[in-house]
């Protein structure tokens, strides 16, 4: 019986390394926005990126829900299911924002960051006009980054944090907040990568 249970604890430790391995395969091999690290304190960053296209639905609801129905349309749009021409690659992270500060209205724009490759070649239309192509212009942004699942309190947690680091910085925030999801809903939490980030004024 002992020699059974050494077994399966074995084949469980192989188990989870090789799903450790494929986790860091996929995370290395998905193209993500290139920025330049204006600063750096802990899990606090200060960052420039250059302009970038989205393809982005409008959904209503609370976070996960828009989340959730935002994703379909978008993966039908990259893996071209209701247009002609090549697959899109898929590219980290997903991102949210809502519609104006605070969710009082329940409006939310979630996208998906399109490859540079992808828009060098030309982007195609997406078949239904609730996909939108959008080009975001060069921006500062104030960022924390955090494992473990994006729950309503771990984000309210995280998203308070990083604006207290920013008032200390003297940074100001001229938007609303967006959510970035790294990973699929199947890697555990301790492995994942979440962030928040404000677009920041320029000084």
């Amino acid at each position: 019986m002992l020699k059974l249970f050494a077994i399966i604890a074995i084949g469980l430790a192989v188990l989870a390394v090789g799903a450790l391995l494929v986790f860091v395969y996929v995370i290395q091999n998905v193209e993500q926005p290139e920025y330049v690290l204006l600063r750096q304190d802990g899990d606090f960053e200060l960052r420039y990126y250059p302009a970038m296209t989205v393809a982005e639905v409008r959904r209503e609801g609370d976070r996960k829900e828009a989340l959730g129905a935002g994703f379909g349309p978008l993966a039908r749009y990259i893996f071209a299911k209701e247009r002609d021409g090549e697959k899109i690659a898929m590219t980290a992270p997903v991102i949210q924002q809502p519609s104006t500060e605070g969710t009082a209205d329940g409006r939310w724009s979630v996208g998906f960051i399109m490859p540079k490759a992808a828009v060098a070649a030309g982007l195609p239309a997406p078949a239904s006009p609730d996909v939108r192509l959008t080009e975001l212009p060069p921006r500062r942004v104030a960022a924390v980054r955090f494992s473990g699942r994006t729950t309503d309190e771990r984000t309210a947690e995280h998203r308070e944090r990083l604006e207290n680091w920013m008032t200390a910085q003297g940074q100001t925030a001229i938007a609303p907040p967006i959510y970035a999801y790294y990973n699929d809903p199947m890697t555990p939490g301790p492995l994942r990568r979440n962030e928040i980030l404000f677009e920041v004024a320029e000084q």
